[in-house]
């Protein structure tokens, strides 16, 4: 006998500011490193950076993210989750269109497909082949919560992630990480604030750099992460 789906996801958005203890465990598990989508599998191009020393230590690292946070994809992941979330233009055509690199498509595509067969399993019926930004949006319409707390944790799970790249590649030692991605806490709350403002027709990106360790990233001769 089919279990009945513990959540649907609603065909009109009210949005609420109070976000209960149920759902905030259930936004905690779906962000937790321990959910089953593969994001210690990527570097965001931070590998490239690394092996090039343009990355070298704690200070080089927190600059990197905090650049990568404000100005690439930290933002225009949390305006696109913000657009899923409330139903406000096709944010999936988007985001695979902003992926400046096949890789980074792959990223955030292959993270997207992973998440939504686990909650579809769980069941959440959402769609496959999407970016996590998107369908984590979509899955969010489930839940009561701000959309600046929403992405503030989804911002903080990203930075997270590729702090433990430095911490693995560089090598960073962990408590050294840990002050790395305490220290992105003000920039992490402020992009969120500002990401829940935006519209899609805002985004724009300004790390050239960063991007362009993404696309050299499939150069590399050995590699640790496949993006």
């Amino acid at each position: 006998m089919a279990m009945a789906a513990p959540w649907a996801i609603p065909t009109e958005m009210t949005m609420t500011t109070t976000m209960t203890d149920a759902d905030l465990l259930r936004l905690t598990q779906w962000l937790s490193p321990a959910f089953p989508i593969g994001a210690f599998a990527f570097s965001h191009g931070l590998e490239q950076a690394i092996a090039a020393g343009d990355v070298t230590g704690a200070e080089a690292l927190q600059d990197w993210l905090t650049d990568v946070l404000s100005h690439g994809a930290g933002l225009a992941d949390g305006v696109l989750l913000r657009a899923a979330q409330s139903g406000r233009g096709d944010a999936a055509a988007l985001a695979r269109a902003l992926a400046p690199s096949r890789e980074r498509w792959a990223e955030t595509r292959d993270q997207g497909t992973a998440f939504a067969r686990t909650l579809t399993a769980m069941g959440v019926a959402l769609p496959e082949g999407v970016a996590l930004p998107v369908v984590l949006g979509l899955a969010a319409r489930t839940l009561e919560v701000a959309p600046e707390q929403l992405i503030a944790l989804y911002l903080q799970g990203f930075a997270a992630n590729l702090v433990s790249v430095g911490v693995r590649f560089m090598p960073l030692g962990q408590t050294a990480g840990q002050l790395v991605l305490a220290a992105l806490h003000p920039t992490i709350l402020a992009v969120a604030g500002r990401a829940a403002t935006m519209t899609p027709e805002d985004i724009t990106s300004a790390v050239p750099g960063a991007d362009l360790a993404a696309m050299r990233h499939e150069t590399m001769e050995v590699r640790l992460f496949r993006s």
